[in-house]
């Protein structure tokens, strides 16, 4: 039997890959706004109950980096109302910090490898687009090749977690 909390965070995951590459490629400002602002808060559930069941099962890393992938995407919520260019502030802070959970996420053997594998170039390509946006360079959220190569990659990590919360309880 799959636990309720396992249900919510899986769907919150499922949302927020869903929405969140949805609205990276829409035109319209408001429905993007929108879509990440429901894909940000099915994130932020789904992060809150993954760091009480890992926190639990006494996995403290992992539990940490669901915490700090949490923390990131509040950031990222907080900048969604403003549009593109003037989120980039909390846009550059979120994705530092989802880079930092998602290596934090996947350092333990907690994950299948391609789960960590998928999380970890996400991570890399977070770190280096939020470096370059401090450095100076004009990249939006919607910015290609950076930072949007780094969303297939973390979608892919969610479908691993939901996966593993799926499969977990059978």
């Amino acid at each position: 039997m799959r636990s309720t909390s396992n249900t919510i965070a899986a769907i919150g995951l499922a949302i927020g890959g869903a929405l969140g590459m949805a609205g990276a490629f829409v035109a319209s400002d408001p429905l993007r706004e929108t879509l990440w602002t429901i894909d940000g808060v099915g994130v932020v559930v789904a992060a809150a109950l993954l760091t009480l069941k890992y926190q639990r099962l006494g996995n403290d890393l992992v539990a940490a980096g669901f915490l700090t992938f949490l923390a990131g995407e509040s950031l990222l919520l907080a900048g969604n109302a403003a549009g593109l260019q003037a989120s980039v502030p909390s846009y550059v802070g979120g994705i530092a910090l989802w880079a930092a959970g998602l290596a934090m996420v996947s350092a333990p053997k907690t994950f299948a490898l391609w789960m960590r594998l998928t999380a970890f170039v996400a991570a890399l390509l977070f770190a280096v687009s939020a470096a370059m946006i401090l450095w100076g360079a004009p990249l939006l959220p919607t910015s290609a090749p950076l930072p949007a190569a780094g969303y297939p990659f973390l979608v892919l990590t969610f479908i691993g977690w939901i996966w593993t919360l799926m499969k977990s309880e059978r």
